[in-house]
């Protein structure tokens, strides 16, 4: 019988995370009032006008995808070796399963290392501090500068995306995001109520986005960071970024430093994101409400409302950077949070493009946002909003992709996103309301299912006209206030949709619905098909099918494809698959795909008592539902930013050591350089020590 390590003490209410990550990441958003309060349908009751789930199934025909752009990966000096190698559970000595994942599944544990599967190795990548740029210098964390720290890679890397470098053979460009800063770990005497000027302006450009070049090392499958490469960039809180598309030049994001609404200073918060088929990727603004200060001054009613609704609440905010700039402060510069908030689409092959905030897509609390094309090729782009009771949304471009590699062609390409359709998710469960008593107990039919609509918001169309499809709302209200609009629409409410990816072999698209310990608390939504867990600390997988395959279709076939949790427990679920032989998993966040169509899913927040991992799961055959666990993080970790190719396995390891009252005087983990040294965020590549490719 499987034991699973004691339960950890953790931040109540935000999975397993530690308070500390708690304050810096998300401005403790877990403990302040939820900013959905709009009383919209039970899942149960909703009367879409769908078809139900079996009848779209019958209807379906085969999907017709084309492939939003594949997945890759890459790496630095190797991580050190775990001290003792957790046990493996008996149960899972065959290394047979499904291809991709014929590895032996690593045990749940808490070693303060990387904890890899038999017969593979790691090496890191890149590290916070290093640097990319030509002229920046070497690390060092007691004479960190703000000039330094904008050439170096940057803090808290989370999504991760590779592209090709035809050109230069071995070669492929990494691009990363940087969500965070927690200050207490990275200088020494931080003093949380007097920062100083340089502590900020570190923190401004350890923010943002980096761009390096790796290089592969053949024989050993390694990757290493190509410093000063001429593609590498970084950008940073204050770097220039264009609005484009409904909502630029609008009223709602105009400031006194930019009367035109049209450029924005810095990307804060981005934790997700995409890669597009034309070759640029995409990075998703989250919890951006953090960062500013005075919302309690922003006294008129509408104004202080929409404030409220995104979770911008209070006085000083928890970094002060309103001290050192007035943007950051509401009472002076009232318009500023409503220019964050943004999927950002970048352009990793020209260094001196200038980033576009694509406001066609909505404003909210951007997990991710991964495209995949309509039959057509025009991109659809699946985007899930981070909030306890928010929503999840596509986009319908209205224009195709352009081939070839001519100027023309991308000049058009960085147009797809500008114009096209928003749409929010309504869902529809199959079952009676009494089969969904709260516990997660499946229904009569033995599965969580049913139907759904796309209920379109706004549509976009040339030279930034749009047409709201939101009663009392212009088209401008729409986008910049996109959370209001999905209230007004009767949107379901979803246990924190996170990251949303579209499978590039069947289209089918995954919703990691990470938790929600609201859930069925008093005052609030109770569970319902489709989240049907009350206080829901484990979370689930969604799997939903458009009508007929086709990614612009505005209704779909939904079920639930994951409940998760440990296996022993009745109130989980792996698409049917024998319980007894699968990893359990708490708390999914991440989702990406391998070449075998496996799904991959990255934790945030385990509450099984060990530290967040990596798991691969079979979508399709015999197998689907075949859960296992490929690695685990170190000491208060959490895994980002997975990439799965043939031969290599890429990750972010986010705030390490991370864990409550550690500080950079005393570090609570020694990954990844060792005891007595500073913690580092960093990106880790995994290959299989024979040269063979991942799991078959």
């Amino acid at each position: 019988m499987r034991k699973l390590l004691p339960i950890i003490t953790s931040h109540q209410g935000s999975g397993n995370r530690s308070a500390l990550t708690c304050r810096f990441r998300c401005g403790d958003a877990c403990f302040h009032e939820v900013p959905n309060t709009s009383d919209n349908e039970y899942v149960g009751d909703v009367i879409a006008g769908a078809l139900s789930r079996r009848s779209m199934m019958r209807a379906a025909a085969v999907v017709t995808v084309a492939t939003a752009a594949g997945s890759a990966v890459v790496a630095g000096p190797a991580a050190p070796e775990a001290a003792a190698a957790p046990q493996k559970p008996a149960s899972h000595k065959s290394k047979k399963g499904a291809r991709g994942l014929r590895f032996t599944p690593v045990a749940p544990n808490t070693a303060d290392t990387v904890t890899v599967p038999d017969g593979y190795a790691q090496n890191v990548v890149i590290r916070w501090g290093e640097p990319i740029l030509r002229g920046a210098p070497a690390f060092d964390p007691d004479k960190q500068t703000a000039k330094a720290q904008a050439g170096q890679f940057g803090y808290n890397n989370d999504f991760l995306s590779l592209l090709p470098l035809p050109r230069e053979r071995g070669r492929q460009v990494l691009v990363a995001n940087h969500e965070y800063t927690d200050e207490i770990l990275m200088f020494k005497g931080y003093d949380a109520e007097k920062p100083t000027r340089e502590q900020v302006e570190i923190a401004w450009a350890a923010h943002g986005l980096s761009v390096v070049v790796v290089e592969e090392e053949r024989r050993s499958g390694k990757l290493s960071a190509v410093t000063r490469h001429q593609l590498n960039r970084r950008l940073t809180a204050t770097s220039e970024f264009r609005l484009t598309g409904p909502a630029a030049g609008s009223e709602y994001v105009r400031t006194k430093a930019d009367p035109r609404g049209t450029t924005v200073l810095g990307t804060l918060n981005n934790c997700a994101g995409g890669t597009t088929p034309w070759g640029t990727t995409l990075h998703g603004e989250e919890n951006f409400n953090q960062y500013f200060a005075n919302a309690e001054k922003v006294t008129e009613p509408t104004a202080a409302a929409r404030l409220k609704r995104y979770g911008v609440t209070g006085a000083a905010s928890e970094r002060k950077w309103e001290r050192f700039d007035d943007r950051f402060d509401l009472a002076k510069e009232p318009n500023e949070a409503n220019r964050f908030g943004w999927v950002v689409e970048l352009d990793p092959y020209d260094p001196d493009s200038t980033p576009r905030k694509r406001t066609a897509l909505g404003r909210f609390k951007h997990e991710a946002a991964q495209p995949r094309l309509t039959h057509d090729g025009r991109p659809v782009v699946y985007m899930g909003d981070d909030e306890k009771f928010d929503y999840f949304y596509k986009f319908v471009s209205s224009k195709r992709v352009a081939k070839g590699k001519s100027r023309a062609a991308h000049e058009h390409n960085l147009t797809l996103l500008d114009e096209g359709t928003l749409y929010v998710a309504k869902l529809t469960g199959d079952s009676p309301a009494a089969d969904i008593d709260g516990t997660g107990k499946l229904p009569a039919d033995g599965e969580f299912d049913g139907s759904g609509v796309w209920i379109p918001l706004a549509t976009a169309g040339p030279k930034g006209h749009a047409v709201s499809h939101v009663e009392g709302m212009t088209a401008e209200e729409v986008y910049v206030f996109t959370r209001q609009a999905g209230d007004k629409v009767g949107a379901t409410k979803m246990d924190r949709p996170e990251d949303v990816e579209p499978s590039p072999h069947t289209g089918k698209v995954y919703v990691a619905l990470t938790n929600n310990s609201d859930r069925g608390k008093a005052g609030k939504a109770g569970a319902d098909e489709a989240n049907p867990r009350n206080l829901n600390k484990h979370g689930q997988v969604l799997e939903l099918t458009e009508r007929l395959g086709r990614a612009e279709s505005t209704s779909f076939a939904w079920s639930l494809f994951l409940v998760a949790g440990d296996p022993e427990d009745p109130a989980t679920y792996f698409a049917g698959f024998p319980k007894d032989k699968v990893s359990p998993i708490s708390c999914p966040d991440n989702v990406a795909f391998d070449p075998h169509g496996n799904l991959w899913l990255s934790t945030d927040g385990n509450q099984l008592g060990s530290h967040d991992g990596l798991f691969g799961v079979a979508t399709k055959g015999e197998r689907r539902g075949e859960l296992k666990q490929f690695l685990t993080m170190p000491n208060g970790a959490e895994t980002c930013g997975p990439i799965i190719q043939d031969n290599r396995v890429l990750v972010s390891v986010q705030h390490p050591g991370e864990l409550d009252g550690a500080s950079a005087e005393k570090p609570a983990s020694a990954w990844p350089d060792g005891p007595g040294k500073i913690v580092r965020p960093s990106v880790v590549s995994v290959w299989r020590k024979d040269g063979c490719d991942i799991g078959v």
